[in-house]
């Protein structure tokens, strides 16, 4: 089934519709076929009250009314006595048509959002299809420092943010870390977690343009964000960057990191993009053409639990 659907300040409105071909259109063109298929719409009616309707002759009702029957634009609806001989009682067969100058392209919801979350969301969302590796830390100890991966229950919140603009059901998309294989790389990629928890961000972080650095401190050694658009670090650990750039391991590609610099700070990330998403798809405050932002994250009404953010650049 086609449908007409019509966006405008904010509400959607939609009708089924019938694709027209050149045969169709040309029995629905004339001015006579055309005004039968608007009363039609308003009202099933019979070729005979059709004609004092519209004050015509009824054979040339009955002409039109054969036509857009054989090309399928109204049919017979039931047959009912009028004034004793047995009419025919016609209605359209959808409440819309439509003409269609190009091959029908996969549906999305994304028709109805700003062009800034299409250009955002797109190559990991496309044509209603998610098309990309969500990438998580595995809960197990690993990597050089032994890290066990917590960020990754974040995912779940992010697919569901993502899920609102699919079609489909995709299939199992997330694999963690210790799973990526070479191939994997190549595709559209979501990273979730710090260089610490996630291999796969550890291997891109110093491409990034807010990176993960790390810093000596009486002995010891923590993590802060290094912004190469404002010149700027960043230390709470509330904090998290969102970035959005080209696949290092295959250009054609795009790579989506979302990394606090702590678990918490994760879900501040997440959380940006579903309270703040317009604000998110604006680009960095220094240099709105680079899609990477510093979120910091905001527990409201103290019960521990970060559930506001704010960009900090």
């Amino acid at each position: 089934m086609q449908w007409i659907i019509e966006s405008e300040n904010g509400k959607t409105s939609m009708l089924p519709a019938k694709l027209l071909t050149a045969a169709q259109l040309k029995a629905a063109a004339s001015p006579t076929a055309w005004r039968i298929l608007q009363l039609l719409a308003q009202k099933p009616d019979y070729p005979k009250e059709l004609g004092k309707r519209m004050k015509m002759h009824e054979q040339k009702i009955y002409y039109h009314i054969r036509r857009l029957e054989s090309a399928g634009l109204i049919k017979k609806l039931r047959t009912e006595a009028k004034q004793g001989a047995i009419a025919n009682i016609y209605t359209i067969t959808e409440p819309a048509f439509a003409i269609a100058l190009k091959e029908m392209e996969p549906a999305t919801k994304l028709f109805s959002m700003p062009q800034s979350y299409r250009e955002y969301l797109e190559p990991f969302v496309k044509d209603g299809r998610f098309d990309a590796l969500i990438v998580i830390g595995s809960p197990e100890p690993h990597g050089p420092e032994k890290v066990k991966g917590h960020d990754g229950l974040y995912a779940t919140d992010l697919a569901l943010f993502l899920g609102t603009f699919l079609n489909y059901v995709p299939a199992a998309s997330v694999k963690m870390d210790t799973e990526v294989r070479e191939a994997d790389l190549k595709r559209n990629l979501i990273l979730i977690g710090g260089p610490g928890v996630n291999a796969v961000t550890a291997k891109v972080n110093a491409k990034l343009p807010i990176r993960f650095v790390r810093v000596a401190y009486k002995n010891n050694y923590f993590t802060q964000f290094k912004s190469d658009v404002s010149g700027k670090t960043y230390s709470d650990e509330s904090y998290a960057i969102i970035t959005k750039t080209k696949n290092p391991w295959d250009k054609s590609k795009a790579m989506l990191v979302i990394a606090g610099r702590r678990f918490f700070g994760t879900r501040a990330a997440v959380l940006a993009f579903m309270q703040r998403f317009e604000e998110l798809c604006k680009g960095n405050s220094y240099n709105p053409k680079i899609h990477a932002r510093v979120i910091d994250g905001i527990d409201m009404d103290s019960d521990g639990e970060i559930d506001a953010i704010e960009f900090l650049e």
